[in-house]
């Protein structure tokens, strides 16, 4: 959550389903850790990752217990939809079809993580609105979503309603956050997204 943007203690706890108080114990070990930063505003404290590193560090964890716990995969599987039949699109596609204009890119996360931070030329459609915007998308491009990361189902929900729409979707397999440690672009910006 915090690779998304910074964020409360009570944002961090409603988000991952902690009281506040075990979010509040979960980041003061981080920050005695030097693993996130915190920032006085007004009456809260917000807390983000110390650096881009730190996610650098959970990604090669996340790596490291995906090729070395087979249990991984299978929890993945017991809480996402049926990848299998939702083809992942490499980053290398995404940016091919960006730059022929072929594709229409989804970012499906909240409209506060959009603004903090989204691929360039991605379109604002929170998961929980899509359903009612779903006319606006043409029927004549791919459509690739993305949201929050590989464990994140917001964008295998999002192509599942789409192509339950007749449209055709992909997920991108990897999240914002991925985008973004690979030191491709980010824009940041206003809910733009209507």
């Amino acid at each position: 959550m915090l690779a998304q943007k910074e964020r409360t203690v009570e944002e961090l706890a409603r988000l991952t389903d902690m009281s506040v108080a075990n979010a509040s114990q979960h980041l003061q070990v981080l920050r005695n850790a030097r693993l996130v930063d915190c920032r006085k505003d007004g009456l809260y404290a917000k807390y983000s990752l110390a650096d881009q590193r730190v996610y650098g560090l959970w990604r090669a964890l996340r790596d490291l217990g995906e090729d070395r716990i087979a249990e991984i995969e299978r929890v993945v599987h017991s809480f996402a939809i049926d990848r299998k039949s939702l083809r992942a699109v490499t980053v290398e596609e995404l940016r091919r079809g960006l730059a022929k204009s072929s594709v229409i890119l989804l970012d499906v996360r909240p409209a506060d993580e959009y603004g903090a931070g989204h691929v360039p030329g991605a379109l604002s459609i929170p998961l929980s609105e899509l359903r009612s915007r779903l006319r606006r998308l043409p029927k004549t491009r791919d459509i690739i979503a993305y949201c929050r990361g590989p464990y994140c189902v917001l964008a295998d929900e999002a192509v599942g309603l789409l192509r339950s729409r007749g449209l055709r979707a992909f997920r991108l397999e990897e999240g914002f956050p991925d985008w973004k440690a690979r030191g491709l672009p980010v824009e940041t910006a206003a809910y733009p997204g209507k």
